[in-house]
C-alpha cells in the first residue's frame, strides 16, 4: 500500500521482496519523513518492514537526522498538512555507518589529522544522544588491511548465520502468538517484563549497569530486547546474566575527549 501511495509499484505488482532503501546524506527532511503538497510517503516509511540504511551518518543534516526520533520509536510517521495529517508505517530496521571523525584515520597516528581526537568529538557531536539512545547496537569496526584480505573464510559463513536467525524469528512467533507484536523489537511494558525475564545474576548486572552507564529508561528497555534476542539466538529460553553482559557492551560508548 505504501508504495501504491508512492507510485513506485512496478506494472502494477506487488513484491515479495523487503525492501532496502539507502537515501543520500543530502535528503531533505521531506524525502526522508514524508511531506510535500500532497502528503507522499518519506524513505523511512518506503523502507517500512525493511531496511533503512544511512551511509556517512553524521553527514545528513541534524534537522534530518533528528525527525526519524519519532518513527523509530513508534513505527508511524505523521505528516501534518493544513488540510489534512496522514500517517504512514514505518517499522524499520536503521542501520547506519559513520567514520569516526572527518578525516577517517583517528586510531591510525600516521594518518590522522592535526586536530585528533578533538575531530573526532566535533565530528559525532553532530548526532544528538536522543538519536543515538535509539540505536541498539554499536559496533566499532576497524579498517580493513591487504592482509585481511588473504585470510581464510570464517568458521561461521552466512548460511549458518541466516539459519539461526531464522530460528530465532520462529521463537519469536511462537512466544507472541495472539498478539500484535511479531519480534522482540516491538515488545514493551508488561509483556517485555514477562518474555524478558531475568535471573538474579542478570538482574543485579543490569541494575550496577543502569547506575553506572546512566541508561535512560528507553537505553534500559532496548537493552532488554537485545539481550531477549540474544538469548534466543543462543536457544536459551531465560536471559541470563551472559546475554546481558553482551547486550551492554553494545550500548554506545561514551563521547571522544
Amino acid at each position: 500500500m505504501v508504495a501504491s501511495v508512492a507510485g513506485t509499484l512496478e506494472g502494477g505488482r506487488i513484491s515479495r521482496a523487503r525492501p532496502f532503501r539507502a537515501p543520500h546524506h543530502s535528503a531533505s527532511m521531506a524525502a526522508l519523513v514524508g511531506g510535500g503538497l500532497r502528503a507522499r510517503p518519506g524513505e523511512v516509511s518506503m523502507a517500512h518492514l525493511g531496511v533503512l540504511f544511512l551511509d556517512e551518518l553524521p553527514e545528513f543534516q541534524r534537522a534530518v537526522l533528528d525527525s526519524l526520533r519519532q518513527p523509530l520509536e513508534t513505527g508511524t510517521v505523521t505528516v501534518a498538512r493544513a488540510n489534512a495529517h496522514v500517517t504512514f508505517p514505518a517499522r524499520v530496521q536503521l542501520i547506519a555507518a559513520m567514520n569516526p571523525c572527518r578525516c577517517g584515520h583517528l586510531g591510525d597516528p600516521g594518518l590522522a589529522c592535526a586536530r585528533a581526537p578533538r575531530c573526532a568529538a566535533d565530528y559525532q557531536a553532530k548526532l544528538s544522544g536522543p538519536l543515538l539512545d535509539r540505536v541498539d547496537l554499536h559496533v566499532e569496526v576497524q579498517a580493513v588491511t591487504a592482509a585481511d584480505l588473504v585470510l581464510p573464510p570464517p568458521a561461521e559463513g552466512s548460511a549458518e548465520v541466516a539459519a539461526r536467525v531464522a530460528a530465532a524469528r520462529a521463537v519469536q512467533t511462537a512466544r507472541y502468538a495472539g498478539t500484535v507484536t511479531r519480534t522482540n523489537a516491538e515488545v514493551d511494558g508488561e509483556q517485555l517484563e514477562v518474555a524478558a525475564a531475568l535471573d538474579e545474576a542478570g538482574r543485579q548486572l543490569l541494575a550496577q549497569a543502569a547506575a553506572a552507564m546512566k541508561l535512560s529508561a528507553r537505553g534500559y528497555t532496548r537493552v532488554l530486547r537485545v539481550a531477549r534476542t540474544i538469548a534466543d539466538l543462543a536457544g536459551a529460553e531465560r536471559v541470563g546474566r551472559v546475554h546481558v553482559a553482551e547486550a551492554l557492551s553494545y550500548r554506545r560508548r561514551p563521547p571522544v575527549n
